[in-house]
Parts: structure tokens; sequence; C-alpha cells
């Protein structure tokens, strides 16, 4: 079964993308919670009509992200963390200590569209992906050091 995402799918693809789902998946799920729309031959045509018409716009949202992600190459973060003294961190640095960081560098990013590849339990260098665009990821290096 064929479907238009109404939304970002982190597994599946990004909002607008016309990708081929399992029946159950796209009338049980997808369909019912508003995240998709079924893929008939009109909707496949005023799919395309909208494409057309958003395609300026998705360049200059693209355009942005590039400048963001210049600007974002240099940055390098540090962030404190409560330690014993072996080095391990009590908890975790997560995704959301990384957004507030860039927030007090002037970064306005949103915590969803950052990601760590690793859980990072002791005091370090790390690295971390965000992705500003779906064409657009930029990789930032971040320290964790002891309070």
């Amino acid at each position: 079964m064929e479907v238009i995402l109404k939304q970002d799918i982190h597994t599946l693809g990004y909002k607008n993308d016309i990708v081929t789902v399992k029946n159950g998946y796209g009338r049980n799920y997808l369909i019912p919670n508003g995240l998709a729309i079924l893929a008939t031959e009109s909707a496949k045509k005023m799919h395309a009509e909208n494409m057309r018409q958003r395609a300026h716009k998705e360049e200059k949202i693209k355009n942005e992200a590039l400048e963001v992600a210049k600007k974002l190459e240099g940055v390098t973060l540090s962030l404190g963390a409560k330690t014993s003294t072996t080095g391990k961190i009590f908890g975790s640095v997560n995704n959301i200590q990384i957004a507030e960081a860039l927030v007090e560098k002037g970064f306005e990013i949103d915590r969803k569209v950052i990601s760590i590849k690793d859980a990072v339990k002791e005091i370090g260098k790390y690295t971390a992906s965000i992705k500003l665009h779906k064409e657009v990821k930029v990789e930032i290096e971040f320290e964790v050091v002891s309070e």
C-alpha cells in the first residue's frame, strides 16, 4: 500500500514522501493517527502540484539550514556533570543538555534533531549529530567534564 506522509517519521521517511508500507501499518496506525494519507491517483496529482509550488520554499529552508551548519561546525561544547572519583557520571548526558548548551551559545536547536551515537556515561570527548534538514546534517563535538 502506498501512502503520502504528512509528517516526518523517523524510521519511514520525510513529510510529503510517497512510501510503500504494509496494509495493516497504513490502515491501522498511519492513516488513523493523521500521519499519512492514502496515495490514490488524485492524491498523487495534488501532491505533485503541491511539491512544485513548495520547491523554492524548500530551497530557502535548506539554505538557512546550511548557514546554521556552517556556524555550528567550529562549535565545541563543555558540559558539566556530577561524577564519581573514577570518572563515571551519575546518570548520563543526553540531547536535552546539549540543546540547552547550544541555547547558551546562541543556537536555537530543537532537542529532537540531536542524536548521540553512544551512551555518555564517563568523562571525555564525544560527538553528537544534528539533523537540521533532511539533506543537512552536522556533527558537533562536546566534552563532558566533572563539576
